[in-house]
């Protein structure tokens, strides 16, 4: 899966919440996260295996979209939102039931309207 292009997506009105959804899968890119970076454009994502993340060393601020593991269909439920994380505010506590979170950049919560229970797939673009 990590060759392809990937979508974040809610398919009950298909409404595309990042176009641009990368799987941090090795230990240096979940380590790494978004360190370092100056920004996100809008569009992106990039999808960790935690129920929690931390805003050390961060130089903008990020919407944290929490996720359950996949049912047999991919389909994710929302078990947790974290919108306008500023920089530098430390650690996010663990979310019940998360099995990963999407960083995404901030103000894309509120610009899709994607809240807690809302279903999410991963899908091929």
């Amino acid at each position: 899966m990590s060759d392809e292009r990937l979508c974040l997506r809610r398919p009950a009105d298909d409404t595309v919440i990042c176009d641009r959804l990368v799987l941090g899968e090795s230990f240096v890119q979940r380590f790494m996260g978004l360190m370092g970076r100056a920004s996100m454009d809008e569009g992106q994502g990039l999808y960790l295996a935690s129920n929690s993340i931390h805003m050390f060393f961060m130089r903008f601020p990020i919407d944290a979209l929490f996720v359950s593991r996949a049912d047999a269909e991919g389909r994710r439920r929302v078990v947790g939102v974290r919108p306008d994380l500023p920089p530098w505010r430390g650690i996010v506590m663990p979310v019940r039931g998360a099995e990963g979170v999407v960083e995404m950049p901030a103000g894309t919560l509120a610009r899709v309207g994607v809240s807690v229970d809302d279903e999410v797939v991963f899908a091929v673009v």
